[in-house]
């Protein structure tokens, strides 16, 4: 028995026990369309038998009953949504549930991006150390150098910077005060030690009493014994060059010499202008006609033409030639540690033009690598750092107005250096 009121005094039907073919639901809310299901009728024209779903037509978009034109409920778009593995929007194509642009992968982005910066930072580094390595001007043959004390700890280097005038114009020689001697001598020479206890830089005054020992000429190959005969360094390098010169050094030292690098007035000064001058300090006002040198006391920035004034004075002191290699000392080892910036070695239009100069007119030994060349470098660095220590060749007098190197430190200097301990020798 049916408990529930057949109507209203009208005669309409409502509730469960309408009669009516049409739901309850339906003729109340006629906003709501429901999808057809058994026992319900839609009142749609029929579909044109070429939208049939069975032969592969999308299905049209149903119309919505009761809704405003204006109205949009974004499902509209013939997908269908909620199906599927997860709902809510279409599978795997990188889109939201609203339908829009892909979601960014920034993990990949950033994986990508990392990638090739490794590769363009090593394209680059491979391009210029070849670069570098062929602008090296392999020349010395220490092989041609003869009876050589046994190598020890540690690497020595001797650098010399000569008066070489090779390539410079006539103006560059009257700007520079250079003159024009023919040849070339050594204007200035360095051991530089670099070992497990800091580098040690050891100037050698031109002046110093030496003996020129037996040698093999480095051009006719022939041997020329020792005679005894003594005279000032530097003439070693204006008779035979480079090997006669190391010979000498080897001779009178007893130190095995593992490098040669040497630089002309050109190249020195070219340097200091590609890194923008070199900061120093001076004690004193400096002035030499001679070297071209004028300088008041105080800090001040030193260009190309200034710097190479500054290393060649030696009138304005009372120990020339002493004095002259104090000076000589500290302003490469400043060079060197200006020149080692980031700021130099992370801005390629300073770095590059710093290289270029440099490797254009440096003369090594032919065994000589840009990572020795590079070692070489932060080893003068770290005498300024105060990793290290300076110093002059220990004299003990005159012969003839040249300096005497003082015996006994020398031979307790140089098995220092050879056991690679930390040098206690002073100089005068």
């Amino acid at each position: 028995m049916n408990e529930w009121p057949n109507g209203d005094q009208n005669g309409n039907r409502y509730g469960y026990g309408s009669g009516s073919s049409e739901p309850e639901g339906a003729r109340s809310m006629p906003q709501v369309r429901r999808d057809a299901g058994p026992g319900y009728q839609r009142n749609e024209p029929p579909m044109p038998a070429s939208m049939s779903p069975r032969r592969g037509a999308t299905v049209p978009p149903q119309q919505s009953q009761g809704y405003e034109d204006s109205y949009d409920d974004g499902y509209n778009t013939g997908q269908v949504y909620g199906g599927g593995r997860g709902g809510g929007g279409r599978q795997g194509d990188g889109y939201g549930a609203g339908g829009g642009r892909p979601r960014p992968r920034w993990g990949k982005r950033i994986k990508w991006t990392v990638i090739t910066l490794v590769a363009v930072l090593a394209v680059t580094s491979v391009a210029t150390y070849f670069w570098a390595d062929g602008k090296l001007r392999r020349k010395v043959d220490l092989s041609k150098v003869i009876d050589r004390p046994e190598t020890g700890d540690g690497t020595n280097y001797l650098i010399v910077g000569s008066d070489s005038r090779e390539g410079m114009t006539a103006e560059q020689k009257r700007k520079l005060h250079t003159g024009s001697a023919e040849g070339k001598r050594t204007d200035s020479m360095m051991i530089l030690h670099d070992g497990s206890n800091g580098p040690t830089l050891i100037s050698l005054p031109r002046d110093s009493d030496v003996e020129i020992p037996s040698f093999v000429g480095s051009d006719s190959g022939k041997k020329y014994p020792g005679t005894g005969r003594h005279t000032k360094l530097n003439a070693a390098y204006a008779e035979d060059g480079p090997e006669l010169l190391v010979r000498t050094v080897e001779y009178n030292t007893k130190l095995h010499i593992d490098h040669y690098v040497e630089i002309g007035f050109a190249g020195f000064a070219n340097i200091v202008d590609a890194i923008g001058g070199v900061e120093m300090d001076l004690p004193k006002a400096i002035k030499d006609k001679d070297s071209g040198a004028d300088f008041p006391a105080g800090k001040q920035t030193l260009n190309g033409q200034q710097a190479l004034a500054y290393v060649r004075t030696r009138h304005a002191f009372a120990q020339q030639d002493l004095d002259r290699t104090k000076n000589q000392q500290k302003f490469l080892a400043t060079l060197a540690s200006q020149t080692a910036t980031p700021a130099t070695v992370l801005n390629p239009f300073k770095l590059y033009p710093t290289m270029s100069a440099g490797l254009d007119t440096l003369v090594v030994d032919k065994d000589m690598s840009l990572w020795s060349l590079g070692e070489m470098f932060f080893a003068m660095k770290g005498v300024t750092g105060g990793e290290g220590k300076s110093m002059n060749m220990p004299t003990s007098g005159s012969n003839g107005g040249n300096l005497v190197w003082d015996k006994a430190k020398l031979q307790q200097l140089v098995q220092q250096l050879n056991n690679d301990e930390k040098v206690t020798v002073s100089s005068n």
